[in-house]
């Protein structure tokens, strides 16, 4: 049967709490009740130990006698305590018996003590026990006193009303506990359980396409706080994923549309007679028929570099010399708008896929030219060190505005809204650049101020 985490949370504390509870109670009270019992054993034994020094003071060396009324107060004073005395000279003379002075008395004590234990203590076992002292005074014995007592130990009224009321505190105590921590318990379970249940109405709302929904409280339970970043986070990315799927439809439809447009109005010219078919006009419609190849094959090289089990032809091979190929490839449109590139640094080499590497550095330099106003200046600079080698393309062109760096690297998304035809490709190379890069464990980052340049540096793993 499902509970929810609130009455699981409940139930899972007042279990807890109960327990702990009894089992501080019971060994709380055992602990009491042994150490309390094993006080009122030593008071007894010093109880009698005063009788007997009491008794020994009340014989006179000197007139060879006993002061018989202390002898018989003190005798009293210990049966209503429950000691039962006899007193015996030193010549073994009975000089003073409790129950022969008082028989009904003694027993009525005696009964009401052997009760009282029988009920509190009913696995005692206990009886009345007699043991003798001798008395003595300057070293002389001068008798000696029988006193019996309930044995091992024996309470009072008085003794007895405290350990009732020992008893009654610990179940006061514990009572007040588990209803303070029911309360706590309660509100704790609340508290923990509040903005769970805030997270699951949230993420029902994300799974209805809802990704602007947010969770606005916050928790001082890491665990919660964590739950609740990751949530925000991960709606965060749904909607920054929707809005780029949605991109992508519309940035697909335009690249087609256009050129499909072009290819029909020419196509629909010549055949209904308005055009002549032209050497210039057929080759118009011949690059639009290329356009749309190129893109369907950059397409088809970003869904392969995606897939999981992409293949990678690694070996040795030098970073410097294949930037240095790729940029006599440029030569001629570099001098076109008066570039002029510069390569920084040495040899360095590193186990990867040469043509994957290469379609980077083409990539990326390609688009430094194109977006770079004539006269500009180009610096691709080579670093290394223990662990990896990489390079930076930095020019001085037009920039990208700081709120479209992180889209970049998303496919057909481009930084110039206007898609130029001069200027705009099919808006995914950085995409493929992206893609062969994590492939070979390796990762891009970009700096850009917009009307200053960009910088774009690669770093890969050497192995």
């Amino acid at each position: 049967m499902r509970q929810s985490i609130k009455s699981r949370l409940s139930s899972t504390i007042l279990v807890i709490v109960l327990l702990t509870i009894g089992i501080i109670s019971f060994l709380s009270n055992i602990l009491i009740n042994k150490q309390f019992t094993n006080y009122i054993s030593k008071q007894q034994e010093l109880k009698a130990q005063i009788i007997t020094s009491s008794i020994s003071q009340q014989y006179s060396t000197f007139t060879d006698q006993w002061n018989m009324d202390y002898v018989h107060a003190i005798g009293m004073f210990s049966l209503y305590e429950g000691y039962i005395i006899k007193v015996y000279d030193k010549d073994g003379m009975l000089l003073w018996d409790a129950q022969a002075h008082d028989m009904k008395l003694c027993n009525q004590i005696m009964d009401e003590i052997s009760e009282r234990m029988r009920i509190q203590y009913p696995q005692l076992n206990g009886d009345f026990t007699s043991v003798s002292q001798p008395l003595s005074q300057d070293g002389n014995v001068i008798g000696s006193v029988s006193i019996s007592y309930f044995g091992p130990f024996f309470l009072n009224e008085n003794e007895f009303r405290f350990i009732h009321s020992l008893n009654i505190i610990l179940l006061s105590v514990g009572v007040l506990s588990l209803v303070v921590s029911l309360l706590v318990g309660h509100l704790l379970a609340k508290r923990i359980s509040r903005p769970i249940l805030n997270t699951v109405e949230v993420t029902k709302q994300i799974a209805d396409g809802k990704y602007e929904a947010r969770l606005e409280e916050k928790s001082d339970t890491d665990e919660l706080q964590l739950l609740i970043t990751s949530i925000n986070h991960l709606a965060e990315s749904l909607e920054t994923m929707e809005k780029l799927r949605k991109q992508l439809t519309e940035d697909v439809a335009h690249e087609l549309r256009t050129p499909i447009t072009i290819l029909q109005s020419y196509l629909e010219a010549m055949t209904e007679g308005i055009w002549e078919p032209s050497e210039e006009r057929l080759q118009s419609c011949y690059d639009e028929v290329v356009r749309i190849g190129t893109l369907v094959k950059d397409l088809e090289s970003l869904a392969k570099l995606e897939k999981d089990n992409l293949h990678l032809n690694k070996q040795e091979i030098d970073l410097r010399t294949i930037i240095d190929q790729v940029v006599s490839t440029f030569e001629a449109e570099s001098m076109n708008k008066k570039l002029l590139i510069t390569v920084q640094g040495g040899h360095t080499y590193l186990m990867a896929d040469l043509s994957r590497i290469k379609q980077v550095v083409v990539n990326l330099l390609s688009n430094a030219i194109k977006y770079s106003e004539e006269g500009c200046n180009i610096t691709v600079a080579l670093f290394e060190n223990k662990d990896n080698v990489g390079f930076s393309i930095q020019d001085t062109g037009a920039g990208i505005p700081a709120d479209e760096l992180p889209y970049i690297f998303e496919r057909f998304y481009r930084a110039d809204k206007s898609r130029n035809r001069m200027t705009g490709g099919s808006g995914i190379g950085l995409t493929i650049v992206k893609s062969i890069l994590h492939a070979h464990g390796g990762n891009i980052t970009v700096q850009s101020e917009l009307g200053q340049g960009s910088t774009f540096t690669v770093t890969l793993p050497k192995a």
